[in-house]
């Protein structure tokens, strides 16, 4: 295992513990591990390799089930199943004549409007790093200006973000406050603007502190 592909086991499993611990709903719509042939089958199809960093994090989980809890993901996206991931390629390149090598691996949970994307250009400068992708707006690397975040270090963030309660610390310096996470009354984690009463009803509780214990 590269040493890549160990942080990304390593950062998902901060996340999973603390999904356990206080975010049960979520905990529960992980699902199994892909397998070797399931990614190479994926990659066949698309015509594409996954980065090493998505393939030793499809090895965890392939994709989370849709359902209350599922929008685990930063801007409340839900990680795409391999099969949904090679139709919303297909989609995106046949359809939308999108640039072939721009992995669609996560959207907004129950919509198809928009998500992140992972680039898989080999020889790019931005090669395995992060991207927010939308029907409308195009394909474009996150944060803008800086040309990408590795995904690696993405996943070690949220990680982070969620063991110490606070927003995303973005690599630009910049921080992410109207993304922030928060708990459901049903212990389903989603990131939501916590200044928007329309989507933080009674009953959210914003993560602005380390949660302690099993809540």
């Amino acid at each position: 295992m590269s040493d890549d592909a160990q942080r990304v086991a390593a950062a998902w499993g901060r996340i999973e513990t603390w999904l356990s611990e206080h975010a049960a709903a979520s905990a529960d719509v992980l699902r199994p591990p892909a397998g070797e042939a399931d990614i190479r089958a994926a990659e066949v199809a698309v015509g594409v390799e996954l980065p090493g960093t998505l393939a030793a994090w499809y090895r965890i989980h392939d994709g989370f089930d849709e359902g209350h809890g599922s929008g685990i993901l930063p801007s409340s996206m839900t990680m795409l199943p391999l099969v949904d991931l090679v139709d919303e390629y297909r989609k995106r390149t046949r359809d939308w004549e999108r640039e072939a090598g721009i992995l669609p691996f996560a959207r907004t949970a129950g919509d198809t409007w928009s998500g992140w994307y992972v680039d898989a250009r080999r020889g790019e400068p931005s090669y395995g790093h992060l991207g927010h992708w939308s029907v409308d707006g195009g394909d474009d690397l996150y944060p803008l200006g800086r040309g990408g975040w590795p995904l690696v270090e993405w996943l070690e963030e949220i990680a982070a973000a969620l063991e110490e309660g606070r927003c995303l610390h973005r690599p630009d310096g910049m921080d992410e406050r109207y993304d922030w996470p928060v708990l459901t009354g049903s212990q389903g984690l989603t990131w939501i603007d916590p200044r928007d009463p329309r989507v933080f009803p009674d009953g959210m509780i914003k993560l602005d502190r380390p949660r302690q214990g099993r809540q």
